[in-house]
């Protein structure tokens, strides 16, 4: 009885906890604090502290409210009014609380925020794996999946209750209306295999503010993802006028300058999928993120041109984030916007600044695809 106290105490402190982490999502989407909290398969994540209502008793024989001597209706002194000023206390004030969240929990919270769908992979990429898991108790069962310890104790309930239990030869030997067995639940997992391929401008336009941007935004476009696919691979391409594939850590800290020449990203991103990722076996998500600015001399025309005969007929969806810079005109945008307007799998998002993170990740991911 204790413990399903207990255990109901636990679920409810956690019902609070998702709760407040929910009410402020946009908030941590938008600024990134959690972005560096980030361990194996958990997030840190600050909540404002959480008080549970209880109940706390004075030093004995003091009295109180209710207590001594008095009339019906006598109003209890509360003491001189004071003005509100005087020196500071030295007693604690409000705390932050540190709670670990699993990444799929947190993807589950992102996708009831932003009403996201689940992703529905393509064509034989759409198999699904059934994983069972043990994870109640039934009346009922092979012998090999019996419980021993709540067979045992049913066996020690029923000994108890009709008192046939004796303290001085305890021995407990169960029935079969005793016997408790393990039983499973079968879940769906993804089994299908996706890639990732994130692009970004690091021309001298781009400065650290934008690039932070993309940050934010990747790491919760993967939580989300990795959420939806068994087996996920990410590949980073940097480019200004000339492109290449680089780390993680390369991607987001990189410092650059000159010219920018987009075409010179699609292209190696073409190349990549062309030779590591079978049509017919990978689910493929580029995402490309600049300031909108390209070469004048026909680079655009060039960039819409493998769109349009490469890269789009291999993705599920090629999605372009378009990140406003002081030195930005935003042109690419435009031309991909004049191009593609009723292609279902191109997706472009403007993203003026943090406070656009969760409606850009909303028109990246809320087709489903």
């Amino acid at each position: 009885m204790q413990i399903s106290r207990i255990d109901r105490d636990l679920g409810r402190f956690r019902d609070i906890v998702r709760g407040k982490i929910k009410e402020n999502l946009r908030k941590y989407i938008s600024h990134g604090e959690m972005v560096g909290r980030q361990g194996k398969d958990l997030v840190s994540i600050p909540v404002p502290s959480i008080d549970v209502p209880h109940f706390k008793f004075g030093a004995k024989e003091q009295g109180g409210v209710g207590m001594g001597e008095g009339e019906d209706g006598q109003p209890v002194d509360a003491g001189e009014e004071g003005d509100g000023q005087g020196e500071a206390g030295d007693a604690a004030g409000d705390h932050i609380l540190e709670v670990e969240v699993t990444l799929e929990e947190l993807a589950a919270l992102m996708g009831e925020e932003l009403e996201l769908p689940r992703i529905e992979p393509r064509g034989r990429r759409s198999v699904e794996s059934y994983r069972d898991k043990y994870s109640g108790i039934s009346n009922v069962g092979p012998p090999g999946l019996r419980h021993f310890k709540r067979t045992y104790r049913e066996a020690l309930k029923r000994q108890l209750v009709t008192g046939t239990y004796d303290e001085r030869d305890p021995v407990i030997i169960p029935i079969k209306r005793d016997m408790r067995f393990k039983s499973w639940t079968r879940t769906e997992e993804p089994a299908s295999n996706a890639v990732v391929l994130y692009m970004m401008d690091v021309s001298g336009s781009m400065g650290d503010e934008q690039k932070e941007i993309v940050r934010i935004e990747a790491f919760w476009i993967d939580t989300w993802l990795r959420s939806q696919y068994k087996n996920l691979e990410f590949h980073f391409i940097i480019h200004d006028a000339v492109a290449r594939e680089v780390d993680r850590h390369t991607f987001f800290h990189t410092r650059e300058s000159g010219g920018t020449k987009i075409s010179s990203a699609y292209r190696l991103c073409a190349e990549l999928l062309e030779e590591n990722y079978p049509v017919a076996e990978w689910n493929v998500y580029p995402f490309h993120f600049s300031d909108g600015d390209n070469w004048g001399g026909g680079d655009t025309d060039i960039c819409l041109d493998l769109l349009q005969n490469q890269l789009l007929p291999r993705v599920n969806q090629f999605c372009y984030g378009q990140v406003t810079s002081t030195y930005g005109s935003g042109q690419f945008k435009r031309d991909l916007d004049g191009r593609f307007e009723d292609e279902e799998a191109m997706v472009t998002s403007q993203i003026d600044g943090k406070s656009d993170i969760p409606d850009s990740i909303k028109d990246f991911l809320s087709k489903g695809r």
